[in-house]
């Protein structure tokens, strides 16, 4: 990673849908040296995906609770499975595995309290999660 790959990211932010030969003109370069490297951070695991975002979803997102959930997966359970699980899961918005003594730290989005019980019985019914703490944001 260098400063042409975050200003490609940047302008990915921006728009997803960008072409590459936007992309490439944005940052300054070609249009095949810029989807060369959007290819690379790719396969690095850089970019995880692309996703649509619907006004409805932005207003439902406004509401609700927020939370930081540090899990730690069963013994028997493959870190790369849990996380391939947890991209489809909508109401995790992100999974950073961490160091210590959790494996991973998801923020999440739920509707209210009773939402987030369910995402928590789903992280250990489904996902493998041995053990969940969770933290509210308050703002």
């Amino acid at each position: 990673m260098d400063a042409v790959d975050d200003k490609i990211l940047d302008v990915l932010r921006a728009d997803g849908r960008a072409s590459f030969s936007e992309v490439g003109r944005r940052v300054g370069l070609s249009t095949n040296a810029a989807a060369a490297r959007v290819r690379r951070m790719e396969q690095a695991g850089v970019i995880l995906g692309y996703r649509v975002v619907l006004a409805a979803e932005v207003a439902e997102d406004t509401a609700g609770l927020e939370a930081f959930i540090d899990v730690r997966l069963e013994q028997a359970h493959d870190s790369e499975r849990f996380l391939s699980w947890s991209r489809t899961v909508p109401e995790i918005w992100d999974a950073a595995h961490v160091t210590g003594p959790y494996d991973y730290l998801l923020h999440v989005r739920v509707q209210d309290t009773q939402s987030l019980n369910r995402l928590l019985q789903t992280l250990k019914a489904e996902g493998g999660a041995g053990q969940t703490q969770t933290r509210l944001a308050l703002r």
